[in-house]
């Protein structure tokens, strides 16, 4: 088990943090040698500033409990406000500053899709949009709209689905498209399963999508499918004309 993923206990844990010595202190020791030396543990101890008084809990304590009984940061980071408050120990003060810290990790990782920049690959937009829907537990769909020149307009979110599926109609991924002039898009969706195989409703919503893009003069030069880590895209696979896309 690696250092980043170990929630073994600390010489000195069960007394208060300030009883320790300070080389074990989380804060301390982020101060002296650096963030990357810190364990998720303390990582997260670190946002939750406190124990749990009534216990004796110190707050590495809870943090190693939080983290044994989700799993992992990715399972953390999807719990809600209300399911962490019920955690003896976390209110929702803790529960919030848990939050909004792996909402920031998230966002870190996007890449922007600077208006006015030309779309070069599909991996630009996995880049994107990875942080945003690769942890999502429903599905949600984005269009990023494109100039004659693939040049990037802006995007928009066209749809939130169930658990299992999302339902795309024509008139909500084109309205956006005709507000802003656009000449041409590409869908981006995720799959909360993990993988990105495009499912046979995927295959029969683009193919309406580009039929009615067709009939607009809109051409869709992609379909990005967002899942753990990564990503299928239509052009890569020959379920889109590459050559009408003009991106690789």
């Amino acid at each position: 088990m690696s250092r980043r993923q170990s929630t073994g206990r600390r010489a000195g844990a069960g007394r208060r943090i300030s009883a320790w010595p300070e080389a074990e202190r989380p804060r301390e020791k982020l101060l002296w040698s650096g963030s990357d030396t810190l364990s998720n543990v303390e990582l997260l101890a670190i946002l939750l500033r406190v124990g749990h008084a009534s216990t004796g809990e110190t707050a590495v304590d809870l943090a190693r409990a939080l983290l044994a009984s989700c799993g992992s940061l990715r399972r953390l980071e999807r719990a809600s406000v209300r399911s962490l408050c019920a955690r003896p120990g976390i209110g929702m003060a803790k529960a919030v500053q848990v939050k909004a810290a792996l909402e920031l990790a998230k966002r870190f990782h996007e890449e922007p899709l600077q208006r006015g920049r030309p779309l070069r690959s599909s991996r630009d937009v996995y880049r994107h949009y990875r942080g945003r829907l690769e942890a999502l537990r429903q599905e949600a769909v984005y269009v990023v709209l494109l100039d004659v020149k693939n040049r990037i307009l802006g995007e928009s979110k066209v749809s939130e689905g169930s658990l299992s599926a999302s339902i795309v109609h024509p008139r909500e991924v084109f309205r956006p498209v005709i507000e802003e002039s656009a000449a041409a898009v590409i869908l981006v969706h995720n799959h909360p399963s993990g993988d990105p195989t495009p499912s046979a409703e995927d295959l029969t919503i683009t193919e309406r999508l580009r039929q009615v893009g067709e009939v607009m003069g809109v051409k869709i030069l992609d379909h990005l499918i967002i899942g753990a880590g990564c990503y299928a895209s239509f052009v890569e696979r020959g379920l889109l004309d590459a050559r009408a896309a003009g991106i690789g």
